[in-house]
């Protein structure tokens, strides 16, 4: 049974003050407005809210926002809370801002990358063709029995003389 239930049949429960409450040092019943986001045993999440945005204009803006969103706009409120904390100027801006750019440098490397990758692959093709035509050229001189040079003992004997050796 829910806190609620139990308060209409006058059986009286412990409510844990929320974390606002309790930064707040004020009465916490059923009502209030910031128990379901910030529970009790959460202090810190409640207490960057409260240091950047404020705890009024906090429960202003969770009242503008229809129940079923009330739980993800307080997760924004929570996140700019401690992006504001870490970087007061830029909050979650800056952090979007340096993530955009770690995309934009890895795009480039990307491209890089890839354009090596073709570069590498016109290399091995062009080696590949060469090895092949080299195999080719190979596998034709055995297969070619076309005239043959040879010398013959008058030719090696002029050859030596062109040389210089005596025959």
């Amino acid at each position: 049974m829910g806190s609620q239930t139990l308060a209409r049949l006058g059986i009286r429960t412990h409510h844990q003050p929320c974390a606002a409450c309790r930064m707040l040092r004020r009465r916490c019943d059923s009502n209030c407005i910031l128990a379901p986001y910030f529970p009790g045993d959460e202090p810190d999440k409640f207490a960057g809210v409260h240091k950047v945005f404020g705890a009024s204009n906090v429960i202003k803006l969770i009242q503008m926002v229809e129940e079923t969103n009330r739980e993800d706009a307080v997760k924004a409120l929570v996140y700019e809370a401690r992006a504001r904390l870490r970087d007061p100027v830029y909050g979650s801006t800056g952090t979007i801002f340096q993530l955009q750019r770690m995309v934009q440098d890895l795009k480039l490397q990307l491209k890089s990358t890839n354009a090596r990758v073709l570069e590498l692959q016109q290399q091995k093709d062009q080696l590949l063709g060469i090895f092949m035509n080299v195999d080719h050229l190979d596998v034709l001189s055995s297969v070619d029995h076309g005239p043959s040079f040879s010398l013959d003992y008058e030719d090696s004997l002029a050859s030596n003389l062109l040389i210089g050796k005596p025959h």
